[in-house]
């Protein structure tokens, strides 16, 4: 995956994001992703799809307050119902030029209709 594209999200970490040494939550990037591959998952079933699973994060390096976090995503495989989106998350000081990957996970997320079951993803 390459960050030369447009992010799906790009957000600044903010005070309220933080835990008692000031580092961001992981949890709060974790949502910032999920949220992220959501936007991907949804053009691309043209509908509803929800997150049924990740796989486990490592992250590099702790987000600052401040930091610039873009969030991008790929889609990787696409099934009947479901489909995997590679997300990378990048970090950028918010006066400074150069990014750093934070972490990376795969989300699985299902196509659903209205009443929430499961329905193709290119129907």
């Amino acid at each position: 995956m390459t960050q030369h594209r447009d992010p799906a999200i790009r957000v600044t970490a903010m005070p309220a994001d933080t835990n008692a040494y000031g580092d961001i939550f992981g949890g709060w990037l974790l949502s910032v992703m999920d949220s992220a591959a959501g936007l991907t998952a949804a053009r691309r079933a043209k509908g509803r799809a929800v997150t049924v699973a990740m796989d486990g994060m490592v992250f590099h390096q702790p987000v600052k307050v401040g930091d610039e976090v873009s969030v991008y995503t790929e889609i990787e495989r696409v099934g009947r119902t479901s489909m995997i989106i590679g997300v990378e998350a990048w970090r950028r000081e918010r006066t400074g030029e150069q990014a750093m990957k934070v972490t990376e996970a795969k989300f699985t997320f299902v196509a659903i209709d209205d009443n929430g079951h499961p329905r193709p993803v290119d129907g």
